[in-house]
């Protein structure tokens, strides 16, 4: 039997999670992908709470450029927000989707701002 797509990529994300824990000296930066959006969270998994997050809705992204390219310039806002919280590195959780095309941009954008993966 054949998996739905929503339940494949959560056993994935399971798996990855079971691995990936952030922690204060080196949070997770989640990343979620809807259809329309990206959104990007860094996360302190020993406290549980969310540093600092950044989304494709928050305002100054304008809905002419492409989704790849807002997702490289939200990778970049996600990078400056965690320089002002004062993180340097982070675990990159892609949350069981592809590195590939919007999740790989926005990781791409946040080396550019100067995270460390």
């Amino acid at each position: 039997m054949a998996f739905s797509k929503y339940t494949r990529r959560n056993k994935i994300r399971l798996r990855i999670r079971k691995a990936l824990v952030g922690t204060a000296e080196r949070p997770r930066l989640s990343v979620y992908r809807s259809n329309k959006e990206i959104y990007a969270q860094i996360i302190d998994d020993t406290t549980g709470k969310t540093i600092t997050a950044a989304s494709s809705r928050d305002k100054g992204f304008s809905s002419e450029e492409n989704k790849a390219e807002i997702a490289k310039l939200v990778g970049k806002a996600i990078a400056e927000k965690a320089k002002e919280a004062g993180v340097e590195a982070v675990a990159f959780d892609r949350g069981g989707y592809l590195y590939h095309g919007r999740v790989k941009q926005l990781a791409e954008g946040a080396r550019e701002g100067g995270l460390k993966f």
